[in-house]
């Protein structure tokens, strides 16, 4: 399903489930700190109900399930949501295929209500509502984030360069650590109780940060086959020049708790 968003890639189409299977593959790069902050605010834990918007393909409800909350994950991408359910194969894990606009889940249904490396894409105007009458009372919404940084990193830079080569509209470069912004509609409903932003370093090795870079929004989910196929290549080569076989790439994490008031 192609998206477009004038204030993502200068509104250049884009479809996640182009790049489902590498990003199954790999987009499962979130370090055990990054699901230690999550469980240090006491949230995503046993007993509790939680909605994962924009899933993709799972990745947090299947790295989190083992600390006992009911999960149930969205995505608009209907092959998002295909790996996903192959990869939770033994999980009790429901899935649908929905925008976020579109979400209707009975009121107060949930405790928590997570999107993850998603947020910017929903109409919030319309979103927002939903959020607080689907979230119980003192209901959470965790917002979370993990970009690599190219101006620290030079690998990432160097990678960076060449996404832009190939796709220059895209608006996803020159990640700087900064906090997650909330719009302002959310503040009448919601209180901002916690954010932090800290460091990250990721392991990769050439094959795993070429496939990590493929599936980003500039290269797999929106060029054609044959541009993907001459990016990769020329990536692979740079790879070899500037990178050792294992290295890790300089991230950074992003959280934002908001409080159903």
């Amino acid at each position: 399903m192609n998206i477009t968003n004038q204030n993502i890639d200068d509104g250049k189409a884009f479809d996640w489930g182009k790049t489902s299977a590498d990003y199954a593959k790999y987009r499962d790069i979130y370090p055990q700190e990054f699901y230690n902050k999550i469980i240090g605010r006491k949230l995503c834990i046993d007993g509790q109900h939680v909605l994962d918007m924009g899933t993709g393909t799972g990745v947090l409800p299947r790295n989190m399930y083992r600390y006992g909350a009911k999960w149930t994950g969205t995505d608009i991408s209907e092959s998002q949501i295909e790996q996903a359910k192959i990869l939770s194969e033994g999980m009790d894990i429901d899935y649908y295929a929905l925008p976020a606009e579109n979400i209707n889940f009975p009121d107060q249904s949930f405790d928590v209500i997570t999107a993850c490396q998603c947020f910017w894409y929903f109409n919030h105007e319309q979103v927002m509502p939903k959020l607080y009458r689907m979230l119980k009372p003192n209901g959470h919404i965790l917002v979370l984030y993990m970009a690599w940084l190219p101006f620290e990193d030079k690998i990432a830079g160097a990678s960076e360069e060449l996404v832009l080569r190939y796709s220059p509209k895209w608006s996803g470069a020159g990640e700087t650590i900064h906090p997650i912004g909330i719009p302002d509609c959310y503040h009448e409903k919601f209180e901002l109780v916690y954010h932090e932003e800290y460091p990250l370093d990721v392991p990769f090795t050439r094959e795993s940060w070429n496939g990590r870079m493929k599936a980003c929004r500039g290269i797999g989910a929106s060029l054609t086959d044959i541009e993907i196929a001459a990016w990769e290549q020329e990536h692979m080569e740079l790879l070899t020049e500037i990178a050792p076989a294992e290295f890790s790439v300089l991230h950074y994490g992003a959280v934002a708790e908001l409080k159903k008031i």
